[in-house]
């Protein structure tokens, strides 16, 4: 049950970063729930590492912590999948 939820969160934070970052982000709705899983772990980690990985209640750190790595690896992972393509379209 646990990859489960790893992928719903990982698909929440991935839309959730999409929105805030601005323009268009190019890579498909898959990449971009793998690119929100990868940055809930690594704001895990980060949370982790300042010692609010578990606290009593909600943990608003931890959470702010994925958001802000989700929002870091879509941004990177948006760029090189854009590279990785052949580059971008710009509109005139």
């Amino acid at each position: 049950m646990g990859w489960l939820w790893a992928i719903i969160v990982g698909f929440v934070l991935g839309l959730i970063a999409r929105a805030i970052l601005p323009g268009k982000q190019h890579q498909p709705l898959w990449l971009t729930t793998v690119f929100g899983i990868i940055g809930a772990v690594l704001g895990n980690a980060v949370a982790t590492w300042i010692g609010v990985g578990e606290t009593r209640g909600i943990d608003w750190i931890r959470h702010l912590l994925q958001l802000a790595g989700a929002v870091l690896v879509v941004g990177l992972g948006d760029v090189v999948y854009g590279k990785l393509r052949g580059g971008r379209r710009h509109a005139a």
